[in-house]
């Protein structure tokens, strides 16, 4: 550790602090902060760029390899007091590490026409979007496409319930997907539009055998009817009982599963990050 910070006043503590409270500021600057042994060492073995770690003599000590990785690829070390800690912490019970890592490019929207993507629209909440994230991971998901006003996908709550996948999963930034749409199609790719109406075509009868983009949804309003048309297909997931609806990443986790099930090979955790191109 090249200082040790005992004060909260520190300006670099409270700039760091801001970027956990605001997205906004997160947006301006770039930045976002990662907190937890597991994510920071998360976010160290990714390409995920650490400008600065901040690391408690209790998170030293319980914690040896993780701190010894984060520090390695970390361009600046401090040590700090848990009491300098709690400002930067979202948690309950703080493991006392921090970094603040450089949001990558978000610019490109290039897709790969040799796999499946899912595409996200106005997903408001962050357990949602974190969980979407984490499942597409898991079953190999080329990628995500985050569109219209989806909540900031580098929020604390986030980047928790993704376990890291933010990290590693390629993702794209699109304001308005019903306008990109039919470029993708274009391009080779079949597009779907999930909805729950009874008159779509069962998810499970539809041919993934091409690459495609799957569009979920808001939580509560589903895809807004712009995208709806833009899309060439609409997919339901059959439900039997009174439900009319299922929480978005439920459905997301559903559909993905059908898209990918014996037709996607496993997903490069090496090579992903961050760029669709």
């Amino acid at each position: 550790m090249v200082e040790w910070i005992t004060s909260r006043k520190n300006e670099g503590i409270k700039q760091a602090a801001k970027l956990v409270s605001s997205s906004s500021f997160r947006k301006e600057q770039g930045e976002f902060l990662v907190e937890g042994a597991r994510l920071c060492r998360d976010a160290a073995q990714s390409d995920i760029e650490i400008v600065t770690a901040y690391v408690t003599k209790q998170a030293q000590d319980k914690y040896p390899e993780y701190v010894e990785k984060i520090l390695q690829k970390a361009e600046q070390n401090f040590g700090i007091e848990p009491h300098v800690g709690e400002l930067l912490s979202d948690t309950k019970t703080s493991q006392g590490i921090y970094c603040i890592c450089r949001i990558p490019s978000q610019d490109a929207l290039d897709l790969v026409c040799d796999g499946h993507y899912l595409a996200l629209e106005n997903l408001q909440d962050p357990a949602n979007l974190g969980a979407v994230l984490r499942t597409g991971e898991a079953l190999g998901i080329r990628g995500v496409i985050l569109g219209g006003s989806c909540c900031d996908v580098y929020s604390p709550k986030v980047l928790r319930a993704s376990m890291g996948a933010v990290f590693r999963l390629p993702l794209s930034f699109c304001e308005a997907l019903e306008k990109q749409l039919p470029r993708w199609q274009e391009q080779g790719f079949s597009t779907l539009a999930a909805v729950p109406a009874q008159d779509a075509v069962d998810i499970t009868q539809v041919d993934f055998s091409n690459p495609s983009i799957l569009a979920v949804g808001n939580e509560g309003n589903g895809l807004t009817d712009g995208v709806i048309r833009a899309c060439e297909q609409r997919v339901t997931i059959p439900m039997k009982g009174r439900a009319e609806s299922l929480n978005a990443a439920a459905s997301a986790s559903i559909l993905m599963w059908e898209m990918l099930r014996g037709r996607e090979p496993p997903f490069d955790r090496v090579a992903a990050r961050p760029s669709l191109t």
